[in-house]
Protein backbone atom coordinates (compact mmCIF):
# COMPACT_ATOMS: atom_id res chain seq x y z
CA UNK A 1 0.00 0.00 0.00
CA UNK A 2 1.16 3.52 -0.77
CA UNK A 3 2.63 5.13 2.32
CA UNK A 4 0.48 8.19 1.69
CA UNK A 5 -2.79 6.28 1.66
CA UNK A 6 -5.60 7.95 3.60
CA UNK A 7 -6.84 6.70 6.90
CA UNK A 8 -9.93 4.63 6.22
CA UNK A 9 -12.01 3.38 9.10
CA UNK A 10 -11.99 -0.43 9.02
CA UNK A 11 -15.32 -2.13 8.53
CA UNK A 12 -16.89 -3.23 11.78
CA UNK A 13 -16.44 -6.99 12.11
CA UNK A 14 -19.73 -8.80 11.73
CA UNK A 15 -19.48 -10.57 15.07
CA UNK A 16 -21.74 -8.36 17.14
CA UNK A 17 -24.00 -11.28 17.99
CA UNK A 18 -23.29 -14.91 18.70
CA UNK A 19 -21.69 -17.00 15.99
CA UNK A 20 -19.55 -16.23 12.98
CA UNK A 21 -21.66 -15.25 9.94
CA UNK A 22 -21.21 -17.04 6.63
CA UNK A 23 -21.84 -14.99 3.50
CA UNK A 24 -22.63 -16.82 0.26
CA UNK A 25 -21.59 -14.99 -2.91
CA UNK A 26 -22.87 -16.14 -6.31
CA UNK A 27 -20.88 -14.88 -9.29
CA UNK A 28 -18.26 -15.50 -11.95
CA UNK A 29 -14.48 -15.65 -12.23
CA UNK A 30 -14.44 -11.92 -13.05
CA UNK A 31 -14.47 -11.01 -9.36
CA UNK A 32 -14.62 -14.21 -7.31
CA UNK A 33 -10.89 -14.31 -6.67
CA UNK A 34 -9.46 -16.26 -3.77
CA UNK A 35 -7.28 -13.29 -2.80
CA UNK A 36 -10.43 -11.18 -2.35
CA UNK A 37 -12.28 -13.87 -0.42
CA UNK A 38 -9.48 -14.35 2.09
CA UNK A 39 -8.94 -10.61 2.60
CA UNK A 40 -12.66 -9.94 3.05
CA UNK A 41 -12.89 -12.71 5.62
CA UNK A 42 -10.00 -11.25 7.57
CA UNK A 43 -11.20 -7.65 7.37
CA UNK A 44 -14.86 -8.33 8.12
CA UNK A 45 -14.53 -11.20 10.58
CA UNK A 46 -16.85 -13.49 8.63
CA UNK A 47 -16.72 -16.65 6.55
CA UNK A 48 -17.31 -16.27 2.82
CA UNK A 49 -18.25 -18.96 0.33
CA UNK A 50 -17.88 -18.28 -3.40
CA UNK A 51 -20.18 -20.05 -5.89
CA UNK A 52 -18.29 -19.51 -9.16
CA UNK A 53 -20.05 -20.23 -12.49
CA UNK A 54 -20.17 -18.95 -16.05
CA UNK A 55 -22.46 -16.03 -16.95
CA UNK A 56 -25.46 -18.07 -18.05
CA UNK A 57 -25.50 -20.48 -15.10
CA UNK A 58 -24.95 -17.62 -12.64
CA UNK A 59 -27.89 -15.66 -14.00
CA UNK A 60 -30.21 -18.66 -13.95
CA UNK A 61 -29.29 -19.55 -10.38
CA UNK A 62 -29.72 -15.95 -9.29
CA UNK A 63 -33.24 -15.77 -10.72
CA UNK A 64 -34.45 -19.25 -9.80
CA UNK A 65 -32.65 -20.02 -6.53
CA UNK A 66 -32.56 -16.85 -4.38
CA UNK A 67 -32.36 -19.04 -1.28
CA UNK A 68 -28.95 -20.32 -2.41
CA UNK A 69 -27.02 -17.02 -2.11
CA UNK A 70 -26.79 -13.79 -0.14
CA UNK A 71 -24.88 -11.66 -2.66
CA UNK A 72 -25.35 -11.76 -6.43
CA UNK A 73 -22.11 -10.58 -8.09
CA UNK A 74 -22.78 -10.03 -11.79
CA UNK A 75 -23.28 -7.34 -14.43
CA UNK A 76 -25.93 -4.75 -15.16
CA UNK A 77 -26.92 -6.46 -18.39
CA UNK A 78 -27.80 -9.57 -16.35
CA UNK A 79 -30.21 -7.66 -14.09
CA UNK A 80 -33.48 -7.81 -16.03
CA UNK A 81 -34.39 -11.44 -15.44
CA UNK A 82 -33.24 -11.45 -11.83
CA UNK A 83 -35.10 -8.22 -11.08
CA UNK A 84 -38.22 -9.42 -12.90
CA UNK A 85 -38.43 -12.43 -10.60
CA UNK A 86 -37.81 -10.20 -7.55
CA UNK A 87 -34.93 -12.44 -6.56
CA UNK A 88 -32.99 -9.42 -5.27
CA UNK A 89 -33.95 -6.46 -3.08
CA UNK A 90 -33.17 -2.74 -3.45
CA UNK A 91 -29.99 -1.35 -1.91
CA UNK A 92 -30.41 1.70 0.33
CA UNK A 93 -27.95 4.40 -0.74
CA UNK A 94 -28.01 5.76 2.82
CA UNK A 95 -26.16 2.59 3.85
CA UNK A 96 -23.34 3.15 1.31
CA UNK A 97 -21.07 5.83 2.92
CA UNK A 98 -18.83 6.12 -0.16
CA UNK A 99 -21.69 6.56 -2.63
CA UNK A 100 -20.62 10.10 -3.52
CA UNK A 101 -17.17 8.80 -4.53
CA UNK A 102 -18.52 6.39 -7.13
CA UNK A 103 -17.73 7.90 -10.53
CA UNK A 104 -20.23 9.06 -13.14
CA UNK A 105 -19.83 6.17 -15.58
CA UNK A 106 -22.65 4.30 -13.88
CA UNK A 107 -24.48 7.19 -12.26
CA UNK A 108 -25.15 9.10 -15.48
CA UNK A 109 -23.70 6.81 -18.16
CA UNK A 110 -20.73 8.99 -19.10
CA UNK A 111 -17.28 9.48 -17.58
CA UNK A 112 -17.45 13.16 -18.57
CA UNK A 113 -19.89 15.60 -20.20
CA UNK A 114 -18.54 15.04 -23.72
CA UNK A 115 -17.99 11.27 -23.49
CA UNK A 116 -19.76 8.79 -25.76
CA UNK A 117 -22.52 7.02 -23.85
CA UNK A 118 -22.71 3.99 -26.10
CA UNK A 119 -25.79 2.02 -27.09
CA UNK A 120 -27.39 -0.90 -25.32
CA UNK A 121 -27.78 -1.48 -21.57
CA UNK A 122 -26.17 1.70 -20.28
CA UNK A 123 -25.87 0.90 -16.53
CA UNK A 124 -27.35 4.24 -15.45
CA UNK A 125 -30.66 3.28 -17.06
CA UNK A 126 -30.97 0.30 -14.70
CA UNK A 127 -29.33 1.77 -11.64
CA UNK A 128 -32.08 3.48 -9.65
CA UNK A 129 -35.14 1.75 -8.21
CA UNK A 130 -38.18 3.89 -8.96
CA UNK A 131 -41.22 4.17 -6.63
CA UNK A 132 -43.03 1.72 -8.94
CA UNK A 133 -40.11 -0.73 -8.46
CA UNK A 134 -39.18 -0.29 -12.11
CA UNK A 135 -35.49 0.41 -12.85
CA UNK A 136 -34.48 3.72 -14.40
CA UNK A 137 -31.99 6.58 -14.50
CA UNK A 138 -33.93 9.07 -12.35
CA UNK A 139 -32.00 9.27 -9.06
CA UNK A 140 -33.80 7.92 -6.00
CA UNK A 141 -32.65 6.73 -2.59
CA UNK A 142 -32.37 3.11 -3.72
CA UNK A 143 -30.35 1.26 -6.35
CA UNK A 144 -30.58 -2.18 -7.93
CA UNK A 145 -26.85 -2.99 -7.91
CA UNK A 146 -23.80 -1.42 -6.29
CA UNK A 147 -21.46 -0.52 -9.19
CA UNK A 148 -18.01 -2.10 -8.82
CA UNK A 149 -15.83 -3.73 -11.52
CA UNK A 150 -15.99 -2.75 -15.19
CA UNK A 151 -14.00 -2.78 -18.40
CA UNK A 152 -13.94 -2.02 -22.10
CA UNK A 153 -13.48 -5.15 -24.21
CA UNK A 154 -12.60 -5.83 -27.81
CA UNK A 155 -10.82 -8.72 -29.50
CA UNK A 156 -7.27 -10.05 -29.35
CA UNK A 157 -4.88 -11.34 -31.96
CA UNK A 158 -1.48 -12.95 -32.11
CA UNK A 159 1.11 -10.23 -32.43
CA UNK A 160 3.59 -12.52 -34.18
CA UNK A 161 1.10 -13.21 -36.98
CA UNK A 162 1.14 -9.50 -37.89
CA UNK A 163 4.80 -8.98 -37.11
CA UNK A 164 5.37 -6.69 -40.10
CA UNK A 165 1.85 -5.28 -40.44
CA UNK A 166 0.14 -2.37 -38.66
CA UNK A 167 -2.00 -3.10 -35.57
CA UNK A 168 -5.61 -4.09 -36.09
CA UNK A 169 -7.78 -1.05 -35.42
CA UNK A 170 -11.23 -2.15 -36.60
CA UNK A 171 -13.76 -4.73 -35.47
CA UNK A 172 -13.95 -5.77 -39.13
CA UNK A 173 -10.78 -7.82 -38.61
CA UNK A 174 -12.71 -10.32 -36.50
CA UNK A 175 -14.60 -11.54 -39.60
CA UNK A 176 -11.77 -11.12 -42.11
CA UNK A 177 -11.63 -14.16 -44.42
CA UNK A 178 -7.85 -14.45 -44.02
CA UNK A 179 -8.45 -15.82 -40.51
CA UNK A 180 -10.69 -18.64 -41.72
CA UNK A 181 -10.39 -21.65 -39.45
CA UNK A 182 -8.46 -19.69 -36.84
CA UNK A 183 -11.08 -17.39 -35.29
CA UNK A 184 -13.28 -17.76 -32.21
CA UNK A 185 -16.11 -15.93 -30.44
CA UNK A 186 -17.27 -15.88 -26.84
CA UNK A 187 -20.27 -18.16 -26.25
CA UNK A 188 -22.61 -15.82 -24.37
CA UNK A 189 -25.52 -14.36 -26.35
CA UNK A 190 -25.59 -10.98 -24.61
CA UNK A 191 -21.85 -10.57 -25.25
CA UNK A 192 -20.71 -12.58 -28.26
CA UNK A 193 -23.48 -11.26 -30.48
CA UNK A 194 -22.13 -7.73 -30.09
CA UNK A 195 -18.59 -8.71 -31.01
CA UNK A 196 -20.07 -10.22 -34.16
CA UNK A 197 -22.40 -7.26 -34.79
CA UNK A 198 -19.64 -4.68 -34.44
CA UNK A 199 -17.47 -6.74 -36.80
CA UNK A 200 -20.23 -7.18 -39.39
CA UNK A 201 -21.12 -3.49 -39.35
CA UNK A 202 -17.48 -2.37 -39.55
CA UNK A 203 -16.91 -4.76 -42.47
CA UNK A 204 -19.89 -3.28 -44.36
CA UNK A 205 -21.79 -6.58 -44.26
CA UNK A 206 -24.88 -5.01 -42.65
CA UNK A 207 -26.15 -2.03 -40.68
CA UNK A 208 -28.29 -1.75 -37.57
CA UNK A 209 -30.97 0.73 -36.60
CA UNK A 210 -29.87 0.32 -32.98
CA UNK A 211 -27.05 -2.14 -32.48
CA UNK A 212 -27.91 -2.31 -28.77
CA UNK A 213 -31.49 -3.45 -29.41
CA UNK A 214 -31.67 -5.45 -32.62
CA UNK A 215 -34.89 -6.40 -34.36
CA UNK A 216 -35.74 -10.00 -35.23
CA UNK A 217 -34.83 -9.32 -38.85
CA UNK A 218 -31.45 -7.89 -37.82
CA UNK A 219 -30.74 -10.88 -35.57
CA UNK A 220 -31.62 -13.22 -38.43
CA UNK A 221 -29.42 -11.34 -40.88
CA UNK A 222 -26.46 -11.31 -38.49
CA UNK A 223 -26.76 -14.98 -37.53
CA UNK A 224 -27.10 -15.88 -41.21
CA UNK A 225 -23.78 -14.09 -41.87
CA UNK A 226 -22.20 -16.13 -39.09
CA UNK A 227 -23.80 -19.32 -40.41
CA UNK A 228 -22.20 -18.81 -43.83
CA UNK A 229 -18.83 -18.52 -42.17
CA UNK A 230 -19.50 -21.51 -39.93
CA UNK A 231 -20.31 -23.70 -42.93
CA UNK A 232 -17.07 -22.54 -44.55
CA UNK A 233 -15.12 -23.59 -41.45
CA UNK A 234 -14.30 -20.04 -40.38
CA UNK A 235 -14.76 -20.54 -36.63
CA UNK A 236 -12.38 -22.70 -34.63
CA UNK A 237 -14.61 -22.53 -31.58
CA UNK A 238 -16.82 -20.69 -29.13
CA UNK A 239 -15.56 -20.33 -25.56
CA UNK A 240 -17.17 -19.56 -22.18
CA UNK A 241 -14.27 -18.88 -19.81
CA UNK A 242 -11.15 -16.75 -20.02
CA UNK A 243 -9.08 -19.86 -19.41
CA UNK A 244 -10.64 -21.57 -22.43
CA UNK A 245 -10.04 -18.46 -24.54
CA UNK A 246 -6.37 -18.34 -23.59
CA UNK A 247 -6.00 -22.07 -24.18
CA UNK A 248 -7.12 -21.72 -27.81
CA UNK A 249 -4.22 -19.40 -28.54
CA UNK A 250 -1.68 -21.22 -26.39
CA UNK A 251 -2.34 -24.43 -28.30
CA UNK A 252 -2.05 -22.67 -31.65
CA UNK A 253 -5.69 -23.09 -32.62
CA UNK A 254 -6.61 -19.42 -33.14
CA UNK A 255 -4.97 -16.25 -34.40
CA UNK A 256 -7.84 -13.87 -33.59
CA UNK A 257 -10.85 -14.05 -31.26
CA UNK A 258 -13.04 -12.47 -28.65
CA UNK A 259 -10.93 -12.01 -25.54
CA UNK A 260 -11.35 -10.71 -22.00
CA UNK A 261 -8.69 -9.03 -19.92
CA UNK A 262 -8.25 -12.11 -17.73
CA UNK A 263 -7.48 -14.19 -20.79
CA UNK A 264 -4.94 -11.63 -21.95
CA UNK A 265 -3.43 -11.76 -18.46
CA UNK A 266 -2.97 -15.52 -18.71
CA UNK A 267 -1.27 -15.12 -22.08
CA UNK A 268 0.91 -12.23 -20.87
CA UNK A 269 2.08 -14.23 -17.86
CA UNK A 270 3.31 -16.94 -20.23
CA UNK A 271 5.07 -14.49 -22.52
CA UNK A 272 2.63 -15.20 -25.34
CA UNK A 273 2.61 -12.58 -28.14
CA UNK A 274 -0.98 -11.36 -27.85
CA UNK A 275 -2.34 -7.88 -28.56
CA UNK A 276 -5.71 -6.41 -27.64
CA UNK A 277 -7.25 -4.28 -30.38
CA UNK A 278 -8.32 -0.68 -29.74
CA UNK A 279 -11.07 -0.44 -32.38
CA UNK A 280 -11.81 2.93 -33.95
CA UNK A 281 -15.51 2.03 -33.76
CA UNK A 282 -15.31 1.84 -29.97
CA UNK A 283 -15.32 -0.84 -27.29
CA UNK A 284 -17.95 -3.25 -26.06
CA UNK A 285 -18.26 -2.21 -22.43
CA UNK A 286 -19.59 -3.94 -19.34
CA UNK A 287 -20.14 -2.99 -15.72
CA UNK A 288 -20.37 -5.38 -12.82
CA UNK A 289 -21.78 -4.92 -9.36
CA UNK A 290 -23.24 -6.47 -6.24
CA UNK A 291 -26.89 -7.21 -5.43
CA UNK A 292 -28.66 -8.28 -2.25
CA UNK A 293 -30.74 -11.45 -2.17
CA UNK A 294 -34.41 -10.84 -1.42
CA UNK A 295 -34.16 -13.20 1.57
CA UNK A 296 -31.64 -11.10 3.50
CA UNK A 297 -32.80 -9.41 6.68
CA UNK A 298 -31.61 -8.59 10.17
CA UNK A 299 -28.05 -9.49 11.03
CA UNK A 300 -27.20 -11.09 7.68
CA UNK A 301 -28.43 -8.03 5.83
CA UNK A 302 -26.03 -5.95 7.95
CA UNK A 303 -23.22 -8.36 7.07
CA UNK A 304 -24.06 -8.09 3.37
CA UNK A 305 -23.92 -4.29 3.50
CA UNK A 306 -20.50 -4.51 5.16
CA UNK A 307 -19.33 -6.66 2.26
CA UNK A 308 -20.71 -4.20 -0.29
CA UNK A 309 -18.97 -1.27 1.38
CA UNK A 310 -15.72 -3.24 1.69
CA UNK A 311 -15.71 -3.79 -2.08
CA UNK A 312 -15.50 -0.08 -2.91
CA UNK A 313 -13.19 0.87 -0.01
CA UNK A 314 -9.94 0.72 -1.99
CA UNK A 315 -8.05 -2.56 -1.58
CA UNK A 316 -10.35 -4.73 -3.74
CA UNK A 317 -10.16 -2.21 -6.58
CA UNK A 318 -6.37 -2.45 -6.56
CA UNK A 319 -6.63 -6.24 -6.93
CA UNK A 320 -9.04 -6.08 -9.87
CA UNK A 321 -6.79 -3.46 -11.51
CA UNK A 322 -4.09 -6.13 -11.63
CA UNK A 323 -6.56 -8.24 -13.63
CA UNK A 324 -6.91 -5.39 -16.10
CA UNK A 325 -10.28 -4.23 -14.74
CA UNK A 326 -11.41 -0.91 -13.33
CA UNK A 327 -13.33 -0.04 -10.15
CA UNK A 328 -16.09 2.51 -9.58
CA UNK A 329 -14.07 4.28 -6.86
CA UNK A 330 -10.65 4.53 -8.58
CA UNK A 331 -9.19 7.22 -6.32
CA UNK A 332 -9.73 4.97 -3.29
CA UNK A 333 -7.86 2.15 -5.01
CA UNK A 334 -5.06 4.40 -6.20
CA UNK A 335 -3.73 4.51 -2.64
CA UNK A 336 -3.36 0.71 -2.63
CA UNK A 337 -1.39 0.62 -5.88
CA UNK A 338 2.20 1.57 -6.57
CA UNK A 339 2.76 4.61 -8.76
CA UNK A 340 3.99 2.28 -11.51
CA UNK A 341 0.78 0.23 -11.32
CA UNK A 342 -1.45 3.29 -11.44
CA UNK A 343 0.46 4.74 -14.37
CA UNK A 344 0.18 1.52 -16.38
CA UNK A 345 -3.38 0.43 -15.60
CA UNK A 346 -5.12 3.81 -15.34
CA UNK A 347 -2.93 6.35 -17.11
CA UNK A 348 -1.99 4.17 -20.08
CA UNK A 349 1.74 4.80 -19.64
CA UNK A 350 4.55 2.27 -20.27
CA UNK A 351 5.25 -0.03 -17.32
CA UNK A 352 8.35 1.33 -15.62
CA UNK A 353 8.93 -2.04 -13.93
CA UNK A 354 7.54 -5.60 -13.98
CA UNK A 355 4.01 -5.53 -12.55
CA UNK A 356 2.21 -8.31 -10.66
CA UNK A 357 -1.15 -9.89 -11.29
CA UNK A 358 -3.68 -10.49 -8.49
CA UNK A 359 -1.73 -13.55 -7.27
CA UNK A 360 1.57 -11.66 -7.02
CA UNK A 361 3.28 -13.30 -10.01
CA UNK A 362 4.60 -11.08 -12.80
CA UNK A 363 1.90 -10.33 -15.33
CA UNK A 364 3.16 -7.21 -17.12
CA UNK A 365 6.74 -6.89 -18.30
CA UNK A 366 8.65 -3.64 -17.98
CA UNK A 367 8.13 -1.41 -21.00
CA UNK A 368 4.74 -2.86 -21.96
CA UNK A 369 1.97 -0.41 -22.86
CA UNK A 370 -1.72 -1.11 -22.37
CA UNK A 371 -3.67 -0.83 -25.61
CA UNK A 372 -6.24 1.93 -25.89
CA UNK A 373 -4.57 4.48 -23.62
CA UNK A 374 -5.80 5.77 -20.30
CA UNK A 375 -8.95 4.79 -18.42
CA UNK A 376 -10.57 8.08 -19.34
CA UNK A 377 -9.75 7.69 -23.02
CA UNK A 378 -11.08 4.14 -23.11
CA UNK A 379 -14.24 5.12 -21.20
CA UNK A 380 -14.83 7.79 -23.82
CA UNK A 381 -14.79 5.20 -26.62
CA UNK A 382 -17.78 2.96 -25.90
CA UNK A 383 -19.70 1.69 -28.93
CA UNK A 384 -22.12 -0.58 -27.08
CA UNK A 385 -22.66 -2.08 -23.64
CA UNK A 386 -23.27 -5.76 -22.99
CA UNK A 387 -27.04 -5.95 -23.32
CA UNK A 388 -30.10 -8.11 -22.76
CA UNK A 389 -32.18 -6.90 -25.72
CA UNK A 390 -35.96 -6.86 -26.11
CA UNK A 391 -35.64 -9.87 -28.42
CA UNK A 392 -33.23 -11.67 -26.08
CA UNK A 393 -35.17 -14.94 -26.01
CA UNK A 394 -35.24 -15.10 -29.79
CA UNK A 395 -31.55 -14.22 -29.95
CA UNK A 396 -30.71 -17.00 -27.49
CA UNK A 397 -32.50 -19.58 -29.64
CA UNK A 398 -30.72 -18.48 -32.82
CA UNK A 399 -27.37 -18.25 -31.01
CA UNK A 400 -27.68 -21.71 -29.47
CA UNK A 401 -28.48 -23.18 -32.88
CA UNK A 402 -25.38 -21.52 -34.33
CA UNK A 403 -23.07 -22.65 -31.53
CA UNK A 404 -24.55 -26.15 -31.49
CA UNK A 405 -23.85 -26.63 -35.18
CA UNK A 406 -20.37 -25.16 -34.83
CA UNK A 407 -19.52 -27.58 -32.03
CA UNK A 408 -20.52 -30.51 -34.22
CA UNK A 409 -18.23 -29.21 -36.95
CA UNK A 410 -15.15 -29.19 -34.70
Amino acid sequence: MNKHSPKVAPAAPAVHTAGRPKLRVLGTAISLLEELRLKAQADLGIDICFDNNDFIVTQHKAAQEPDSYDIYDQCFHNLDIVWYWRAIQPIEISRIPLWDEINDLTKIGQIGPSARMGQGDVPARKLYVQPSLALGDRPTGRISMLPTTHNFDSFAYRGDVLEHAPPMVSWAALLDERWSGRAALVDEPAIGIFDAALAAQAAGLMNFGNIGNMTVDEIDQLVDILEVRRKAGFFRGFWRTAEDAASLMIHGETDIQSMWSTGIGILNSQGFPVEQAAPVEGYRAWHGGLCLSRNLSGRMLDVAYEYLNWWISGWPGAVVARQGYYISTPERSRHYMTAAEWDYWYEGLPAREDLPGPDGTVRIKRGAVRSGGSYWHRANSIAVWNTTMDEHNYLVRRWMQLVGRAEKDI
